[in-house]
């Protein structure tokens, strides 16, 4: 219900303001279910081609984080392990920056929708490859060492920004600002087409990641533990890894970088209903995707006309309650 209520309000509200009865008159009328008109063709096209594809947009690409932060964080067993943190999001930054500065011309000789699939195809590789050298770093005889994880996570995090640093200098003015865009995080770009583009890279970790959910169980029980259940703990380990980094990299190239999503929202559920992830999975997705939606509802309507840029919203809202994570991680060390 929350999340219906935020995607209704965000659907409504703007610079051109829709009421209630106006949106439901909007919809039965194009549906074909009543004949009253009580909106201007303003309304509609504002609804149509701008309001609808955004709040959808931001819908799945929440759900995605979300989802993607909450199964890391299974398979990992911490609740610190993010997307962002540990490196995730700016390998596919990097890859990103990668394309638009020296792939320009093999985005202008195709069509526009392959252009956001090539983009998310960079994204992608870059936000598994990052994966896959954290992951590899932080393994010690067999096991995830995570304070090597995070580590790993910041250093990794240090050198792609630094080749993003360097491609900014490299690029040109028109470059320069689709980079600051991945940087910032925004979803002002968001077009049926970009929707259209990232949805089969964002539904297939939608679909598949609950499915993991018993797995990831088990191995928080311990990976020898798990393979005594029956559990193929290494072939847990490549699905989650490649679903989460999918939806991740997807969610980078038309959307750039929006922290603490992946962060937040599995540990509210986790301290509201406990670490089933049967439930921590499906449940990250909503919440994430309601969070998101309300996030971009207040980025482009707290300093209107202007927009300030999506991911400064997410991380003035997340990082207090990463500080309040960090805490209670130091007091259960201490008891």
């Amino acid at each position: 219900m929350f999340l219906i209520a935020v995607i209704i309000a965000s659907v409504c509200i703007g610079a051109v303001h829709i009421s209630l009865p106006q949106f439901w008159s909007i919809l039965t009328y194009h549906s074909g279910l009543s004949k009253e008109v009580l909106f201007s063709s303003q309304q509609t096209a504002v609804l149509f081609s701008l309001r609808l594809p955004r709040v959808l947009l931001g819908v799945i690409i929440g759900a995605a984080l979300a989802i993607s932060g909450a199964s890391l964080q299974g398979l990992f067993r911490n609740p610190l392990a993010e997307p962002g943190l540990i490196g995730i999001s700016s390998g596919a930054t990097l890859f990103a920056a990668l394309m638009i500065v020296f792939g320009g011309h093999l985005l202008s000789t195709i069509g526009s929708i392959y252009g956001y699939y090539a983009l998310a195809v960079a994204a992608f590789i870059g936000a598994f490859v990052t994966t896959l050298t954290v992951y590899r770093m932080a393994m010690h005889q067999g096991k995830t060492v995570i304070t090597a994880l995070l580590l790993t996570g910041i250093a990794i995090n240090a050198l792609a920004f630094a080749f993003t640093g360097l491609l900014t200098y490299l690029s040109t003015d028109e470059q320069l600002r689709n980079i600051t865009f991945w940087s910032l995080g925004s979803l002002g770009g968001a077009s049926w087409v970009s929707f259209s583009s990232v949805l089969p890279f964002i539904a297939l970790p939608l679909v598949g990641l609950p499915f993991m959910a018993k797995s990831l169980n088990a191995i928080a029980l311990g990976e020898v533990q798990a393979g005594h259940m029956g559990i193929r703990v290494n072939r847990t380990k490549r699905t989650v890894i490649v679903l989460a980094t999918m939806a991740v990299g997807a969610s980078v190239a038309v959307a750039g970088i929006i922290s603490f999503i992946g962060l937040v929202i599995p540990h509210i559920l986790r301290m509201a209903f406990g670490s089933d992830n049967r439930l921590v999975l499906p449940g990250s997705a909503l919440l994430g995707a309601a969070a998101l939606t309300l996030a971009d509802l207040i980025s482009r309507t707290i300093v209107a006309p202007a927009e300030l840029p999506i991911g400064i919203v997410t991380a003035l809202g997340g990082s207090p309650v990463f500080i309040y994570m960090i805490f209670s991680q130091l007091k259960k060390q201490q008891l």
